[in-house]
């Protein structure tokens, strides 16, 4: 499970959006493959590992909702804004992983969850379907809806700051 190391924890960062969670998480989760391995039946490890991580990840996040207050949605702010030509340029800078990151942190659990999946950590369709326990066409509709809502994001960030 070592060559699995930098996934898990690749996931449990974005799933988390904090580095010593995501540590502590990945941390837990291979003491519980550890203790866990003898119900293993063969097949994709990585794709076993970055389930218990991901179920790792969203208990300690359930955790944590207990204890913070709801944010009211701003509809304003996730409106889709009206490109002027200006985004072809922006992409050729060298801040775009930062817009990236920050876009990517501000999306939903569930839709960074298969953007990092498949985008950062290439894990096809089905691998990804295993991990999250959900199934194909929900992993296929949920990477579309993520892919758009992740330029709603970039686009909203660029208005905020058109340069970061």
């Amino acid at each position: 499970m070592l060559p699995h190391l930098d996934a898990a924890y690749n996931l449990a960062r974005w799933l988390l959006q904090h580095e010593q969670d995501a540590e502590d998480c990945v941390q837990e989760t291979y003491l519980n493959a550890f203790s866990a391995f003898g119900r293993f039946r063969g097949g994709d490890g990585r794709a076993w590992l970055l389930a218990i991580v991901r179920n790792a990840c969203y208990s300690r996040l359930r955790q944590r909702r207990r204890a913070e207050p709801l944010l009211a949605f701003d509809e304003e702010l996730h409106q889709p804004a009206a490109g002027d030509g200006s985004e072809t340029a922006f992409w050729q800078r060298e801040d775009v992983r930062e817009l990236l990151d920050r876009a990517l942190a501000r999306l939903p659990e569930d839709f960074r969850e298969v953007l990092v999946l498949h985008e950062l950590e290439g894990l096809a369709y089905k691998e990804i379907a295993a991990v999250a326990a959900i199934p194909l066409g929900t992993v296929m509709s949920r990477l579309a809806r993520a892919r758009a809502r992740m330029q709603i994001e970039v686009r909203a960030l660029l208005q905020q700051n058109p340069t970061p």
